[in-house]
């Protein structure tokens, strides 16, 4: 195991693998040290939130579950919110044959009683996804967990098989619906290749992540660049939050495009997206 790193080198290692960070307030200070250990650390465990806008969530928890409920909320634009670091409420207690595992960096064997505090010893990151098995993981937000995971594998000197989902950890949980072997063998891929800057521009999050009332400074971005092209039909703004404004100006950029009907309705689709090159925040 390994003492952890500081916030600020947490911070510099998931930059300098290519990651969109964004520091939400004093997420360097705020944690539940004061309630346990927080380290020596064996690995990184993933989390979904089972839910959608669950930035506010992650940093303050519930009345039951104080936050933060985890160090990182990585949402569908492949942003990464830190929003707390030390002792995060996210893993509870777990399998110590898991956590032998980890440490052996071995293949993991199937959860047993659970008896060890996974709090202290795993740095804990939310993806957000409803996890029905019907909300898809954009490839941006699949990148981020790979980078951010490979991150911390770097600086610590261990293998992808020192990353795990909660699934994997207790039988109580199932996240993250996706698979952990799959995501494991792109972190090993990774690991094995010199950190890399990512693409210019932001990679397309999917259709619905344009929906009323979603908030993200890429929303901003996205609003700026249709200014840039012409096709802003704002009257204040752009702003963060997916409006009406927002939608009337992506579909002047479609119409621009030439696409007419309902494939101009103003919601984006990657083809227009990859046209319209809306760079990293």
């Amino acid at each position: 195991m390994a003492t952890p790193l500081s916030a600020d080198a947490l911070a510099r290692a998931l930059r300098g693998e290519g990651v969109r960070v964004s520091e939400h307030g004093n997420w360097q200070t705020h944690n539940r040290n004061h309630k346990g250990a927080w380290g020596p650390v064996a690995g990184v465990m993933l989390h979904h939130t089972a839910g959608t806008d669950s930035l506010a969530l992650c940093r303050a928890g519930t009345p039951d579950l104080p936050g933060p409920l985890c160090i990182g909320l990585i949402t569908k634009d492949g942003t990464i919110h830190l929003v707390g670091y030390g002792r995060t409420n996210h893993a509870g207690s777990g399998s110590s044959a898991v956590l032998a595992a980890v440490q052996a960096e071995k293949p993991l064997p199937s959860t047993g009683p659970d008896t060890v505090d996974g709090n202290s010893r795993f740095y804990g990151f939310e993806i957000e996804n409803r996890g029905d098995g019907r909300d898809p993981y954009p490839t941006a937000q699949l990148d981020a967990v790979e980078r951010l995971s490979a991150a911390l594998c770097r600086a610590h000197g261990w293998s992808a098989a020192s990353v795990i989902g909660h699934k994997e950890w207790t039988r109580r949980k199932i996240d993250p619906s996706f698979s952990m072997p799959g995501m494991r063998d792109r972190i090993g891929a990774r690991i094995g290749t010199a950190p890399s800057t990512p693409p210019p521009y932001v990679a397309f999050p999917g259709a619905a992540f344009f929906r009323p009332g979603r908030n993200s400074p890429l929303i901003t971005a996205v609003g700026r660049r249709l200014n840039a092209e012409g096709c802003g039909l704002y009257t204040v703004g752009p702003g963060p939050v997916w409006g009406e404004a927002d939608r009337r100006s992506y579909a002047a950029w479609q119409r621009r495009l030439g696409y007419t009907g309902s494939a101009a309705d103003g919601i984006p689709g990657r083809a227009s997206w990859d046209k319209l090159r809306v760079p990293h925040l």
